[in-house]
């Protein structure tokens, strides 16, 4: 069996306090990697945890905040090799009903906030020459469309054309951009979507469980460390020839 190792690799996790961002951090720590999580949950500051592990409160929609997150892992580590943007947020509604606030906070964090941090980490990796890794949790939804979440999926068709014009655009600096397309995660989001959607469309957390199960031909949902497999797997030396791309973790959902 392969193992993968990160020592000596220190990577930048966004929305690293919980989720499919938390799982990713765990999953590094574990392949021996410096980790830094940035999110706007955690208290003022950059604290060490271990010698290897610090975490940082970050708005990825700032650009002083994330410039001095970067200031700050480079004054205490020393460079950076991967970044993966976890940071994201949903609101629920039709389109015809949503309100403006909410597109404006959705693409803030979601849009805006992967454009920041990707387009200074990426800047920085350039100026020191040895390549990286730029790694963005999509969704599926920057794929598809899906009732009740027209804010969320447009900012994931953002994100999937920044990570393809990215990619083309640092490939001579052996910098590889790809995206990670999750389905359907159990993450407390997820399920505080299926009590919203369940408002919007008169049906019950459970029964939009249900019908989310139809759909995936593994019948079953996510758990977020599967998708933190899949990350890892493209921050590691087993995926040097891949840029450009947006990798389903949907059990079947999505096939394109």
């Amino acid at each position: 069996m392969i193992e993968i190792d990160l020592t000596g690799k220190v990577a930048l996790v966004t929305g690293g306090k919980n989720g499919i961002g938390k799982a990713i951090v765990d999953l590094f720590l574990e392949a021996g990697a410096i980790v830094v999580s940035g999110d706007l949950n955690y208290e003022e500051g950059f604290k060490l945890e271990t010698d290897r592990f610090a975490v940082s409160k970050l708005n990825v929609a700032s650009e002083e905040s994330i410039n001095v997150w970067l200031k700050s892992t480079l004054e205490t580590f020393g460079k950076i090799d991967i970044l993966v943007n976890s940071a994201g947020i949903s609101t629920m509604d039709l389109v015809v009903d949503s309100q403006v606030p909410d597109w404006d906070k959705v693409m803030d964090v979601n849009a805006k906030g992967t454009f920041l941090t990707s387009k200074n980490v990426g800047k920085l990796m350039q100026e020191v020459g040895n390549g990286g890794r730029i790694i963005q949790i999509a969704s599926q939804a920057g794929k598809n469309g899906y009732t009740a979440l027209g804010t969320y999926t447009a900012s994931k068709h953002a994100v999937l054309g920044l990570t393809k014009t990215m990619a083309k655009e640092l490939a001579k600096d052996n910098i590889l951009v790809n995206a990670v397309c999750p389905g359907i995660v159990e993450t407390d989001m997820k399920h505080r979507e299926r009590v919203e959607g369940g408002l919007i469309r008169s049906m019950t957390p459970e029964e939009i469980y249900a019908e989310d199960c139809l759909q995936i031909p593994l019948g079953r949902t996510a758990e977020a460390a599967e998708v933190a497999n899949v990350v890892l797997f493209l921050a590691s030396p087993l995926a040097t020839y891949m840029t450009g791309q947006a990798i389903n973790v949907t059990g079947g959902m999505t096939m394109h």
